[in-house]
């Protein structure tokens, strides 16, 4: 067992001229033994020696068949049904070929004499096939066994899925050398496999049953290889083996596996992600097709974390051109080279890349003279909570005036609809940052609603509103994994905290159709699914990364960061929303503005700005929006007057 296993472990496989001679030979006793047995081991000496002397023919006959259907091509120790095939449809022609010639001869050279009987021809051919089939499997099983004698510790996996990719998945665990893997069970839904077995391994009911295998043979892994699985389904499985101990993997769609096969390295261990996403959104692609083809789409924001995506989806539609815009040099830059990378089915001419600004007036007049835009996502924002509670005049400068420019330059050069990616931090805002981006929906709506108002057929503007999205820059999952990665401690601001969450193609395409199905001055509000506990979020990171809490890595408290409120709202007391043809889409119903009291009063917010009197800002933004109301904030004090006025701003500015 010592040598076979060195010559197993090899990295070299056996030679092909070496296999074939194998091949020959087991032809060769197939032959000698369907004669011995034609004849019930009483051949006489003449019977046997006439016949055996047909023995090269057989031997060409099938050789030629082998080469042509390169039964000799096949790496042994890793044998297939294909191979199985291979010497099916071997054995079969060279039997029909055996059959002719025996008919050939039989014919033209000594009438009624039978070079090899048709019975010898038949046995010849189960032997044979039975035979040939038995090497190779003999082979893998020493190859099997001869990569698990080294190591005496058994790793126990199951399996979810007794599909096609189950089984292709048990036989790839059960190559890999050292690891000495058992699979011990399959786990389906189906009760129509449920008990039943495949290649000898039972099929359990995995709700019924997991803790029963588990505490039975303490297993190590389950790799879920069923790929139409839902979300929900998925999570519940994760959420159970997590709670078992159970480390999870997880096969990728078949469409991924490489030429066809799967390779191990691509078994992945399942990921936070997969906690937190949802079923596939169904969109009217056609619809949004339809809108967008032979437009000219306007992108700001464009290098970010949904910027990018939506620009990502758009390329995937006939558009006239992309306009990609950012005044972020480096985060561009890599945009246009992983555009250049991965672009598929789309003009690379049609995509201009503008490093711009979006509060630089004559900057963007220009870009909307010379481009034209006839569609605009505008995802360019200030984001971060606690950055922008202590430079509350830069939100004002971006989130508002940026706005503002983009929506007047909108109306001025007649682009079709204006669609702005907003945030749930804008409902009943404790932070500048939502305070800001609520400001700058007051005024996109109250400028449609005047539009409106006036029978004035301009721009549409669409507002989409919606929480956190997994991956974007400076999200928390992110940042637990820099700090699980260094060995902790991972920081939580408060044991309560929650958070929705969706994932940035989720979000983007939620985007894209409010972009479609807007008819102007609506707020699209994206059903979030439940919100995240942190720490449960952060706990099940820790378990994901095979780590125990408190013994290998810690959760420490740091407190709520400047204007950071425990729980996140879609709406604000005083709304309630519409449904829409789409499940996941809601209008929410918010209160009207004038529009030239919300220009009056922005247009004195700008004023201020440029005193650069940080409470005059913050409190002239919590009379454009009551309800801004601070928490854990430098500015909780101007929430301490019994009512905040232009009285109270212009004593802040010494007026």
């Amino acid at each position: 067992m010592k040598y076979l296993n060195i010559l197993f472990t090899t990295s070299s496989n056996i030679p092909r001229w070496v296999i074939f001679i194998f091949d020959i030979g087991i032809c060769a006793f197939s032959f000698i033994l369907a004669v011995i047995l034609r004849y019930s081991f009483h051949v006489s000496n003449v019977t046997f020696i006439s016949i055996i002397t047909a023995l090269p023919i057989v031997l060409l006959t099938k050789s030629i068949f082998m080469s042509y259907h390169k039964l000799y091509a096949g790496i042994i120790r890793h044998t297939s049904v294909q191979d199985g095939m291979n010497i099916l449809y071997t054995t079969i022609f060279s039997s029909i070929g055996l059959y002719f010639i025996s008919m050939f001869y039989k014919t033209f050279f000594i009438e009624g004499y039978t070079i090899i009987p048709l019975s010898i021809i038949i046995l010849d051919f189960i032997i044979s096939a039975f035979f040939l089939s038995a090497f190779r499997v003999f082979v893998k099983l020493l190859y099997i066994k001869s990569t698990h004698i080294n190591n005496g510790l058994e790793l126990n996996y199951v399996i979810f899925g007794a599909t096609e990719s189950g089984i292709v998945t048990k036989r790839k665990l059960e190559q890999q050398k050292g690891l000495n893997i058992k699979v011990i069970a399959f786990f389906d839904d189906s009760s129509n496999v449920i008990g039943k077995s495949i290649e000898g391994i039972r099929i359990y009911d995995f709700d019924k049953e997991i803790n029963t295998l588990n505490s039975k043979y303490g297993i190590e892994n389950l790799i879920i290889s069923e790929i139409n699985l839902s979300k929900n389904r998925k999570q519940e499985i994760i959420d159970l083996c997590l709670t078992n101990n159970i480390n999870v993997q997880s096969v990728p769609p078949i469409e991924k596996w490489i030429n066809g096969e799967l390779s191990f390295n691509q078994i992945k261990t399942v990921n936070i992600e997969d906690l937190i996403q949802r079923d596939i959104i169904e969109l009217d692609i056609d619809a949004i097709g339809k809108q967008l083809k032979g437009k000219i789409v306007m992108v700001t924001g464009a290098a970010g974390s949904i910027g990018s995506e939506i620009v990502n989806q758009l390329c995937k539609f006939k558009t006239k051109k992309i306009i990609i815009l950012d005044s972020n040099e480096e985060s561009l830059y890599q945009l246009d080279v992983k555009l250049n990378e991965n672009i598929q089915n789309f003009n690379k001419k049609n995509i201009e890349i503008v490093l711009a600004n979006i509060t630089n007036k004559d900057r963007m007049k220009s870009i909307f003279e010379h481009f034209q835009p006839e569609i605009i996502y505008h995802a360019a924002a200030y984001k971060h909570v606690p950055l922008i509670e202590n430079n509350p005049s830069e939100a004002i400068k971006t989130n508002v005036q940026g706005t503002m420019i983009l929506a007047d330059l909108s109306i001025e050069y007649k682009v079709e609809k204006f669609v702005m990616v907003s945030t749930d931090k804008a409902v009943n805002p404790t932070n500048v940052m939502g305070a800001s981006k609520r400001i700058a929906e007051i005024y996109v709506q109250s400028l449609n609603n005047f539009n409106k108002e006036n029978n004035i057929n301009g721009t549409k503007f669409i507002t989409t509103r919606f929480g956190n999205v997994l991956g974007s820059s400076g999200s928390v999952i992110p940042r637990f994994k820099k700090q699980i990665e260094l060995g902790g401690p991972i920081t939580v601001t408060h044991p309560e905290i929650t958070r929705y969450f969706m994932t940035i193609p989720e979000a983007c395409q939620l985007v894209l159709e409010a972009g479609h199905m807007g008819k102007g001055g609506e707020i699209f509000i994206f059903d979030m699914g439940k919100s995240v506990k942190i720490i449960d979020l952060a706990k099940k990171m820790i378990r994901l990364s095979g780590l125990t809490l408190g013994k290998d890595i810690q959760i420490i408290y740091t407190g709520l960061r400047p204007g950071e409120k425990i729980f996140e709202e879609l709406l604000n007391d005083n709304e309630n929303t519409i449904q829409t043809h789409h499940s996941k889409i809601m209008i929410g119903k918010v209160r009207s503005y004038n529009f030239e009291n919300v220009k009056k009063d922005i247009y004195n917010l700008f004023e201020i700005y440029n005193s650069q009197n940080q409470n005059a800002i913050v409190a002239k933004m919590k009379v454009i929006v009551p309800e801004f109301i601070s928490e854990n904030s430098p500015y909780e004090h101007l929430d301490n007057r019994q009512e905040l006025s232009e009285i109270t701003v212009e004593k802040l500015l010494g007026k």
